[in-house]
């Protein structure tokens, strides 16, 4: 997994194009595949170039098409000096580009290298799952009535006041598509629902209906909540890697936080 995928919102995923090279003052170290006006490039750089194709294309690249992609590559590379010659990475709006990709490369770089000093512990991924799962919402199965006018629903809830069965009354009142089945909506959490509908039916005990009914934009709802139960939590084994990736995403705020805490900062915005 990239480490940018750690902190999405964090970093900039920014592609490396090939005018970053003409400017490196930094000669490439260790076998050289080209050379492209007197200035070579390094295998080690091709290479990261196909799995960068590679990775965005989702599929491997046979080995025969390296010589093709090595010919594109170069064309890049040209592309770029001669952008550099006519004076391109002088804009700024390239310079900014360019700057960017760079702090991307060396914080992609650094997060990395946090991780690998700071791994992720056995014993920490546990208490991670337990408070996951804790902050899991509950799960609730209700019914309802929707009716256009709040007269309609008044006087459902007046009739079923009275003893009124409420899944008759589903069938022949309401207007939603779950009437047939007599208003039962299923299990829901309530993030699925609009929030009037929702916060209705947290407020309500089992085998409890709303005492007055409840407007959304879909019309008046008379609401009973039948049950509601925990939402169960995947095993623990079968989520450990994901569980682990929310534990080093917190390592990697912290450790964000305590640069920011050490900083002088001065914003303008």
């Amino acid at each position: 997994m990239s480490i940018r995928s750690l902190l999405p919102v964090l970093l900039l995923a920014l592609p490396l194009t090939a005018c970053q090279r003409a400017e490196s003052p930094n000669p490439p170290q260790g076998e050289i595949i080209a050379t492209v006006n007197g200035k070579p490039i390094a295998k080690s750089e091709f290479d990261l170039y196909i799995e960068t194709i590679e990775r965005q294309s989702g599929r491997p690249i046979p080995q025969e098409q390296h010589a093709e992609i090595l010919d594109q590559y170069i064309s890049m590379h040209l592309a770029a000096e001669a952008a550099t010659k006519q004076g391109l990475t002088k804009r700024q709006d390239v310079r900014d580009q360019l700057e960017l990709a760079r702090i991307n490369v060396i914080v992609d770089a650094a997060l990395q290298d946090y991780l690998d000093q700071h791994p992720v512990a056995d014993e920490e991924l546990r208490p991670e799952y337990d408070a996951q799962v804790a902050a899991m919402p509950r799960e609730y199965h209700a019914r309802h009535i929707l009716v256009d006018d709040k007269e309609a629903a008044d006087e459902i809830t007046a009739a079923l006041k009275k003893g009124a069965d409420f899944a008759q009354l589903a069938k022949q009142r309401s207007k939603d598509s779950s009437s047939q089945s007599g208003g039962d909506l299923g299990w829901f959490t309530p993030d699925v629902m609009v929030k009037p509908f929702a916060d209705a039916v947290v407020a309500l005990e089992p085998g409890q209906v709303t005492e007055e009914p409840v407007q959304t934009q879909f019309g008046w709802h008379v609401i009973k909540l039948e049950e509601s139960r925990a939402s169960a939590a995947p095993p623990f084994e079968e989520v450990k890697d994901r569980v682990k990736v929310l534990v080093q995403r917190k390592k990697l705020q912290a450790y964000l936080d305590e640069l920011r805490q050490s900083a002088k900062i001065d914003k303008k915005l």
